[in-house]
Formats: C-alpha cells, structure tokens, sequence
C-alpha cells in the first residue's frame, strides 16, 4: 500500500466515529498513508446518543448505558483512558407491569426467560397452568426449522402465556419491536443454540450460566455503565483522538458514483470526494438513494424501522406522594397502558438528578402505535402522566419535561434477515468491491455492537486495500 489511499465514512453516529478512530489508530501504528474523512449530515456527532444538561439534571435523550460484559465497548472505553470516568447504575428491584399492576421481575431469568424452576412456581405472572406448560419446555423436542420469530420460537417451547406476560415484555422492551416477527437467528442465536445442544432452554442456560455470587448489597454494582457527565462522554472522546480536519458536519452524500478506481461522491455542498474505500455507517434506508443505480440495496427499503420517543419528566420530591421501591418497570403488551416502560432515572443512576429531586423517564412508540410519536409535546406528556398515575400518586405537575423523538429509529431485524443481508452483501461485493455496510441496521443493534462493527469494517477496509 505505497500511495496514499482515500477512506470516507459515510454516517458520525457511534459506528461511523468508531470507525474513524480504530482507522486513524491503525495507521499510526503501522505507519500506513492513509486520508480518513468522516461525513455527517446533521450538525452533530453521536447519533442516537445524545446527553443534555438541564437544572442539574443529566438527561439522556437516547440510550442511558453500555453492558458492562460487553467486550467491545469496555476495551474502548479502556484505549481512551475514561475509566476514571465510569459510573455503574445502582440495582434495585424492577417490575413488569400486567393488568395494571406492578409485579416484581421475576428471579432465575435471562432475557426474560426462566433458567429455574424454584422461581418460576412463585412468580405471580402466570398461572398455575400457565407454569406447568413453561416447566414442560424440559420435554419439549428440539425444533428443525433454524430461523423463525422469536415469538413462534418461545410459545413453541414455553407456552403463550408465559411469552405474553413475561418474555415478550422484556425482549419487546429492549427492541422496540414485534416478536411476532423478529428473526430468532438474527437477534438471539443463543437461544436456538442451547435447544439444538442442550434439547432444552432452560438445561442450556443452568448449564452455560451458573447462578452469580452472592454480592454484599451496599456494594452491588449493576450489569450497566455510563459516566460522569454523561454517554456522550464517548462520543467527544472519541472525536477528539481524530485529526482536525477529519469530520465534516452538515455534509450530505447525495450519491456514490463508480469510476475505473475507487468512488466519486457527490456531496450536499457541491463538492466530490474521492475514495478507494467507503464505510457506510448510515441507516439501511438511506444507502438506496446514494447507490440509486444498483438495485441489490432496493431490498433494505421493505426493512421496517420503528419510531419511538423518550418522555424525560423532573419532578420535585414532594410532588410524588407514592414512591415505589425500584428502577423501573416494563408493560406488556397486552396492556392498555400506552407508555411501554418507565425508568426511575434518579435511583437507577442518583447522580443523574439534584438532591430531592426525581426524574422520569418514560418511552413510547411501538408497532401498531407509533403515531403516537407524532403528537405534540403536550399531547404525549398527557398520555405519560395519565399512565403513570395509575402506579404512582403525582401531586403535582412536572417541572419540565424533555422529549426526544426518534423517526424511524429503531431497524427491525425480521424473519430471513441475515440470508438477506448476505445477499446484498455478496452483490456489494462483486459490483461496488471496497464499499462495506456497518451499523445499527446490519450486526446487532447495541452500542458495543455498532462499535465491533466499526472495528470489523477497519479490518475489512485494510484488507480490501491490500489486495486492490
């Protein structure tokens, strides 16, 4: 790789910065000539992580936290030296909301997901027939078909009943999705893999997942981190281990031309960047219309994506006269509650809030509701407050509200979506070799998910220009 060679990331959210930055350290260390660009077409890095600071408060208008036991995520928090920074959420008891009433998150679960018969007796989710059927998944044969929705996967093994009122709240919470059409293969492999090794769920995950220590209380930590200031801590980190003239704000690809080497792309301002490789770090329904002469990506258009808002509400303590004993709680769908789940940001992350002071944060939009995210902000905070005094006795009105809308935010990963993905990939490959997809929409859909994939493109991109 004697010439210096042109890389351009299309997309600043976490991928795309992630990108940059396991490029930009690549080749320093191996000393390769290499030009990085970054364009974003807002006015901000981050993406859907996005911090804000307000009367004390530490609000989070998109994701509040990294898993801890996520690899990827915890090695660059590491290589950017913020470990000083880390903060971890306080546990404490969190519920699923059925009929109007708070229920204590059941014990002995993964994902929702019963790995214990003990705590599956005394849960008091389902009935007693209902907990029959669900211990039955013991004896219920391995199933042929690899790819199927979650929701076929699970009332197969464990009964509806148990799907409806426990694990579609969780997995349906996490996902903003329908599990009903969520592809098993796609978001939880695992699952698939113990019952084909295992013969059974619940034997695979006692098996492969031995029941934690016992922690002091006082000193637990919980399975979540952030920082001091907040997630967009990651977001300026990372920005500032880039070279100046790196990213490129407010900047649009209008289109993605083909020439005899490498790509001419045609940006917003008028201006054409040239590239030998490109890392399209963007939403999947926005690589059609760059790439509009190919119709191998015409597919991603028919891949649905969910709207969905974040209601943030602050409230002085007096102004709630019921408190509740947690960190959260999640509503089933079968519900009539319009909220899908409220966090009680204040204990899950006490330094998030002033002294005496409480805040909320609530999330709508779903499947077969998401026109709720297009209401006014008076309109969804009434909606809010109306669902949340049916748990909490609220005093008075809040003392300001945030609320974040995110318009087809969350991609949905449905039945035959990684064949699909292969496919376009493969074409990819023969017509546009050099041009490689990674992001929200493609790998895994977490933080630490988007940053293994902006580290896997690296390596992708390096190889491919090795051998061009």
């Amino acid at each position: 790789m004697g010439q210096k060679k042109s890389i351009v990331i299309v997309g600043g959210g976490i991928t795309g910065l992630s990108a940059a930055y396991y490029l930009q350290k690549t080749a320093t260390e191996q000393g390769l000539s290499l030009e990085i660009k970054l364009v974003e077409a807002s006015d901000r890095l981050g993406g859907k992580i996005k911090t804000m600071k307000r009367d004390g408060f530490t609000i989070e208008q998109g994701p509040d936290s990294l898993l801890a036991r996520k690899v990827p995520a915890v090695k660059l928090v590491e290589e950017l030296g913020l470990q000083d920074q880390v903060i971890r959420n306080a546990t404490g008891q969190s519920y699923i909301l059925l009929k109007n009433k708070l229920h204590k998150m059941p014990t002995g679960t993964f994902m929702g997901v019963p790995k214990e018969i003990r705590p599956l007796f005394s849960s008091n989710l389902i009935s007693e027939k209902g907990k029959l059927r669900a211990i039955g998944e013991r004896f219920v044969p391995k199933g042929k078909q690899e790819d199927q929705s979650l929701g076929e996967f699970f009332r197969r093994r464990f009964g509806n009943e148990l799907v409806v009122n426990q694990i579609e709240a969780l997995l349906s919470g996490i996902h903003s999705g329908d599990i009903n059409q969520m592809s098993l293969k796609a978001t939880y492999p695992l699952f698939y893999e113990l019952e084909q090794k295992y013969g059974s769920v619940m034997k695979g995950l006692r098996k492969t997942m031995p029941a934690p220590a016992k922690k002091n209380k006082a000193n637990a930590s919980g399975a979540f981190f952030s920082f001091k200031d907040g997630l967009e801590t990651l977001v300026h980190a990372l920005h500032e281990k880039l070279d100046e003239d790196t990213v490129k704000l407010e900047t649009a690809v209008d289109h993605i031309e083909k020439k005899a080497h490498g790509y001419n792309m045609l940006l917003s301002n008028g201006s054409v960047l040239q590239a030998d490789a490109v890392i399209m770090a963007t939403p999947h329904f926005t690589v059609p219309k760059m790439f509009s002469q190919y119709d191998f990506f015409k597919p991603f258009k028919d891949i649905p994506s969910v709207s969905t808002a974040n209601v943030v509400l602050a409230f002085d303590q007096s102004a709630i006269k019921r408190d509740i004993d947690g960190t959260g709680f999640l509503v089933t769908r079968n519900s009539d509650f319009r909220i899908t789940a409220c966090t009680w940001t204040h204990k899950k992350w006490p330094s998030t809030a002033p002294e005496g002071k409480i805040l909320l944060r609530c999330y709508v939009g779903k499947p077969g509701d998401e026109e709720i995210v297009d209401l006014s902000d008076e309109e969804i905070t009434d909606i809010v407050l109306k669902d949340l005094k049916k748990t909490m006795k609220l005093k008075a009105a809040p003392e300001f509200r945030v609320i974040t809308r995110w318009k087809d935010g969350r991609p949905q990963y449905t039945v035959g979506h990684l064949e699909r993905l292969a496919e376009i990939r493969s074409k990819a490959e023969e017509h546009i070799p050099g041009v490689f997809l990674a992001g929200c929409s493609y790998d895994g859909a977490g933080i630490p998910d988007c940053i293994e994939q902006g580290e896997k493109a690296v390596q992708d991109v390096l190889e491919f220009l090795k051998m061009a």
